[in-house]
């Protein structure tokens, strides 16, 4: 009978300690995974930014020697990002496949002028240094007219702006409800062993004996959690990568290192913290609050 108690019991503090393990890992890794973002919205800003830019129409029959400067010229622009250069010929075949006819047999002649699709850098993708850039080079002789989307761009920035915010004050709320999460699953680990902490204290063991074996088993939990963590967010991060078209950067392993440890720190750090308040609570409690 005795043998068959103890049996339930191990499996019973087995039970309870994987259960830590599981729930702090999915938060850590839910927190690692935020982090991840936090750290990566410039870059993501970036990307989005970079994917802006604006339509330079040439003027048509323009000398070739003009044209080819004029390219260089633009590319080695320090706002410039990359450039396309679109001929009069690509731009009329396109056309004609949208349109589904032939419209230079109708008009018998091409309207269309050659153009340059420029994608800018992300200091430069705001709607002032865009007019600075477009008013300078429309003048260029070469220039027919430049144009961008303004209200779209100014559109995009403010919500850039707000979705920062956002993701700032929802990672906060996060954590938050995070570390109440692994407080309240730590407690209800340590409310099994009430007893036995209150059995310590009425043999005369000090607070910080009765302590140290749960301090040291809420480290091995904080590490054991950090780990499953830390290898569900490297499968998370080749996932987004490979959805994303590496917007998320694998290969930065500053960023990554941080994330890791970061995840580590929180981990142990909340694990000891919980169970130092839990079982300090536990050890106060009189006899009648210990079957409350």
């Amino acid at each position: 009978m005795t043998k068959h108690k103890n049996k339930f019991l191990k499996r019973k503090i087995w039970s309870s300690s994987v259960s830590v393990v599981l729930s702090l890992s999915l938060v850590l890794f839910v927190v690692g995974l935020l982090s991840l973002v936090l750290l990566n919205s410039q870059k993501l800003s970036n990307y989005v930014k970079e994917n802006i830019g604006f339509t330079i129409m040439l003027k048509d029959s323009i000398p070739q020697v003009e044209e080819m400067t004029f390219r260089k010229e633009l590319e080695a622009e320090p706002y410039t990002k990359k450039t396309k250069y679109i001929s009069k010929q690509q731009a009329t075949e396109k056309l004609m496949k949208d349109l589904g006819e032939d419209f230079v047999s109708f008009l018998e002649y091409s309207p269309l002028l050659p153009s340059i699709d420029v994608k800018l850098n992300a200091d430069f993708a705001n709607t002032d240094s865009l007019e600075k850039i477009t008013i300078k080079l429309s003048k260029n002789p070469v220039v027919f007219e430049t144009y961008f989307q303004k209200d779209l761009l100014k559109k995009l920035n403010s919500n850039t702006k707000r979705l920062s915010f956002f993701l700032l004050i929802f990672s906060v709320l996060l954590f938050l409800i995070a570390f109440a999460l692994i407080n309240n699953t730590i407690r209800l680990s340590v409310y099994s062993k009430r007893f036995l902490i209150k059995t310590m204290g009425l043999v005369g063991a000090t607070n910080n004996f009765i302590q140290k074996p749960f301090i040291i088993k809420s480290i091995y939990q904080g590490v054991y959690s950090s780990i499953f963590a830390v290898f569900m967010l490297i499968g998370a991060i080749k996932l987004i990568q490979k959805e994303t078209l590496k917007i998320l950067d694998v290969s930065d392993l500053k960023l990554i290192g941080i994330v890791f440890v970061l995840m580590f720190l929180i981990g142990i750090l909340l694990s000891m913290a919980s169970t130092f308040f839990a079982v300090k609570k536990y050890i106060k409690l009189t006899d009648d609050q210990l079957y409350n």
